[in-house]
């Protein structure tokens, strides 16, 4: 029964990084796409490829997420792939419902309030599960309130220094090149998204495989699980996001080539940097959506939509606390399958 468990875990978990890879689609090639640098086909290919590489650049990220998001070192082998099942179903759902609604909300988040939800669940019944809260903290809500503010200014900072650089450029000519641009940068932004978020999946999938004995919790994580987590966002990404893509793309503002390399440029140096410099799963989403508002204000504060914005930010608050609920509630239904089924 644990070894069918552990196997419908890998495979929800994967389902979950195709999710996250249609999802998050948007995040790298919404830019180079609404200003016509790329054609929609292309860029998904340009971004699924990316994704691919950016996967097997680090596992820290992936580490942060097996091993600061839980304590389940007093929990049966059983009771931690429920919770582990519970987290990853939490997230998808989450994923999926603003999806539909068009909403650029973060799978990073989503995930990481899917577990932290079903684990609260697990610890009210009884399993002797905890919620590392301070790690939370520490990794995820302070780089969850600074990535986006980071991301904001320094877009709206490099803007205006473009501005002033090339201000008495032609325009026209100007766009031209700095459409060729966005290709290189929109590789760089589906690179980060890569290191990002196909290592939260490893990290799921590493707790599975830790909670069988099949690897310690110390263990680099094999590659096997970084294969799986690559290629299932790589195939998500190309299958595309489009309702999300329309809102960052178009909605938000209406953007030029020259803020497209920009943005692009500074949230995915924000994404590095977060991965490399401090482990912090961070969402590419809340990073690419601040770099747009960033270099929208350039041209006047109008110029974004802001009543688009807050519907953005709304759900951003909201995802955190909502996957944990859908999971905390799954968990109670995903506990009863199993002890019916084994």
């Amino acid at each position: 029964m644990e070894l069918a468990l552990a196997l419908l875990v890998v495979a929800v978990a994967l389902s979950f990084d195709f999710t996250n890879g249609f999802h998050d689609a948007a995040n790298a090639i919404a830019t180079a796409v609404s200003t016509r640098a790329l054609t929609p086909r292309a860029a998904l290919l340009l971004a699924a490829v990316m994704n691919m590489a950016g996967a097997m650049l680090g596992t820290a990220v992936a580490k942060t997420i097996a091993e600061d998001i839980l304590n389940l070192g007093s929990v049966s082998t059983q009771d931690q792939l429920v919770i582990v099942m519970s987290g990853l179903l939490g997230a998808i759902a989450w994923n999926l419902i603003t999806w539909w609604f068009g909403l650029p909300s973060s799978s990073s988040h989503a995930l990481i309030g899917g577990l932290a939800g079903a684990g609260i669940a697990a610890h009210a019944a009884g399993a002797g599960a905890s919620v590392k809260w301070g790690k939370i903290v520490e990794k995820v809500f302070i780089p969850m309130i600074a990535s986006p503010v980071v991301g904001f200014a320094l877009a709206f900072l490099a803007m205006l220094g473009v501005m002033w650089l090339f201000r008495r450029a032609n325009p026209h000519k100007l766009f031209r090149r700095f459409r060729y641009g966005q290709v290189f940068s929109a590789s760089a932004m589906a690179l980060g998204h890569g290191l990002q978020d196909a290592q939260k999946t490893m990290g799921v999938m590493f707790m599975a495989s830790v909670a069988m004995g099949w690897h310690e919790a110390g263990d680099p994580i094999p590659l096997w699980i970084k294969a799986c987590a690559a290629g299932a966002i790589s195939l998500g990404t190309y299958a595309g996001g489009w309702r999300i893509m329309r809102t960052l793309g178009r909605k938000v503002i209406e953007l030029d080539p020259a803020r497209g390399v920009v943005a692009e440029t500074v949230g995915a140096s924000v994404l590095y940097a977060a991965a490399y410099l401090f482990h912090a799963p961070i969402s590419t989403t809340h990073t690419i959506t601040s770099s747009i508002m960033g270099v929208g204000a350039t041209q006047r504060l109008s110029a974004v939509r802001w009543g688009v914005a807050g519907n953005i930010i709304g759900a951003w608050v909201l995802t955190f606390p909502m996957a944990g609920l859908i999971a905390g509630i799954l968990h109670s239904l995903v506990t009863w399958v199993v002890r019916v089924v084994g």
